[in-house]
Order: C-alpha cells, then sequence, then structure tokens
C-alpha cells in the first residue's frame, strides 16, 4: 500500500509511494537516518549530545505509535485539540543487549468525562492500539531480521 501524507495547502493525501529508509555514519559512532519524505533524526552513543540513541529511538516509536493508534478514537470523543503525552521507559540487560521490559504511560485529561465515559473511551483506545500499533505489535510478536552486505572489492 502506497503511503499518503497531506500537502500544507489542502488536506487531500498526495501518494508518495513507499518510503525508502536508510543511514549514513556522520562521524564516530554518529549516525543520521533518513527518509525519501525528507525526514532526518541524529542517532549515535549515549554520551553524545543532540542525539538519540537505537534503543530511544526504538521506544520512541512505541509510545509514537501508539499515539497515533488511538488518535482517532481520542479526537472523537475529545475533540481535535485534545493534549496527549505518551512516556516510555525501560531499563537495557546490556548482558544480553535487549529490552526485556518497555512501559508506556498515556497522559490524558479526561476530567470532563463521567467514570462510565472514562472507562469506554480507554477501553476503545486500548482496543485500537492493540489493533492497528504495527510497533507494539512486531515487538510483542517478534521479527525476522535478515542483514546482508554489499561492499566494493
Amino acid at each position: 500500500m502506497a503511503e499518503q501524507t497531506a500537502t500544507p495547502a489542502t488536506s487531500a493525501p498526495v501518494d508518495l509511494g513507499p518510503t525508502t529508509l536508510w543511514v549514513e555514519r556522520t562521524g564516530t559512532r554518529a549516525y543520521t537516518g533518513r527518509s525519501s519524505r525528507g525526514a532526518e533524526v541524529r542517532v549515535g552513543s549515549q554520551g553524545v549530545a543532540g542525539v538519540f540513541t537505537p534503543g530511544e529511538l526504538l521506544k520512541i516509536a512505541l509510545a509514537a505509535c501508539s499515539g497515533l493508534s488511538a488518535d482517532f478514537p481520542l479526537s472523537r470523543k475529545l475533540g481535535d485539540n485534545f493534549d496527549a503525552t505518551i512516556r516510555v521507559s525501560g531499563d537495557a540487560d546490556r548482558e544480553n543487549e535487549v529490552y526485556p521490559q518497555l512501559e508506556e504511560v498515556f497522559e490524558l485529561d479526561l476530567s470532563d468525562l463521567d467514570d462510565e465515559a472514562r472507562e469506554r473511551l480507554l477501553v476503545t483506545v486500548q482496543r485500537a492500539i492493540d489493533k492497528v500499533c504495527t510497533v507494539g505489535r512486531t515487538l510483542r510478536a517478534g521479527s525476522k531480521v535478515t542483514l546482508s552486505f554489499d561492499v566494493e572489492a
């Protein structure tokens, strides 16, 4: 399925085709992640200022995916201008180089809803995240990763 985005002048989607992703080395233990849509993110080691570590990007991807998955049911109930913050954390197991557990906290102001409406909305949001958050679903299911090399000899 081709990716779509809205243009600034209109809200009509524009077909951009498949997005290509890559990283380029920009210095010692420093890379810039790029997309064919023009996005960039600086990636590097923990001690480098102004960069995300790969593990931090994994966590941010999970939180952003949850937020995007929940956006429609939340905006339908709360209006388009609701505030939301999704905090994500989880310590690395450095012996095995994995994150054994990631924790998300979805912060919302639902004070205008009664208890029953609040509970219904939270169930709907959880179902939406469980159904369409590709990052969360992939992390829970696991994914086969392959690596190949394209070298000049």
